[in-house]
């Protein structure tokens, strides 16, 4: 699978040279029950790179690294979330049926190792509020007071920043007994063995942000 993503990675290094000025940054916004209070506009995002977590804020990324550690001494894994941001996005990409540009964005990331679930702007929380509460009303300039869309409205984006989120489970592979089943229909108890990440998360951020650029450069040529 890391042979698999790598390409990817790849992919999107020549799609992101393609969509510019365009940018795309992802962080781990999560790690199990560890997570980042502040919106992304609070955060610099260039600090990303600056820890093994890959997240922009460094008293939650110490915290979430400490669970990391805690967990692999345990022989277990743990999930998460990864936050992508995507920038300077023109006017009027995607299509307002088939060929959302969201729709795309889903599938993209859906089909990522360990991907189980896509959340775009206000996401889930949006169905805690009134629509008078999460429409985007706009400025003269064409901007909008908020931006609970996500940058997409009616599958087609509207300029705004793109922002959604990634959840990522556990790792399969424990390093601790656990039961299966064999083929014979026998229950059995196995152990993981060798070199396994007790999170992913970290090694998700450039896949990501991967996929988005390859989703995005599908829309612009």
């Amino acid at each position: 699978s890391a042979r698999e993503t790598a390409a990817r990675v790849v992919a999107g290094a020549i799609a992101k040279q393609i969509i510019q000025p365009i940018q795309i940054q992802a962080y781990v916004s999560a790690v199990g029950n560890v997570a980042v209070t502040k919106n992304y506009t609070e955060l610099d995002l260039s600090l990303t790179e600056s820890n093994v977590v890959r997240c922009p804020d460094a008293a939650t990324a110490e915290r979430m690294e400490q669970l990391i550690l805690e967990t692999k001494k345990k022989g277990d894994t743990v999930g998460g979330i990864v936050t992508c941001v995507i920038k300077n996005v023109p006017v009027g990409l995607g299509d307002p049926v088939f060929d959302k540009i969201e729709a795309q964005l889903a599938k993209a990331m859906l089909s990522i190792n360990a991907c189980k679930g896509f959340s775009l702007g206000s996401g889930f929380e949006g169905t805690k509020m009134f629509g008078s509460q999460h429409n985007d009303y706009y400025h003269t300039d064409g901007t909008t007071k908020t931006n609970n869309s996500g940058g997409i409205q009616g599958g087609i984006t509207n300029g705004m920043d793109i922002y959604f989120e990634v959840a990522f489970k556990p790792v399969a592979t424990l390093l601790q007994p656990q039961e299966m089943l064999t083929a014979d229909g026998q229950i059995e108890v196995i152990q993981g063995k060798g070199r396994h990440d007790a999170c992913v998360l970290p090694r998700a951020v450039p896949i990501v942000e991967a996929m988005a650029a390859l989703v995005l450069a599908d829309f612009m040529v």
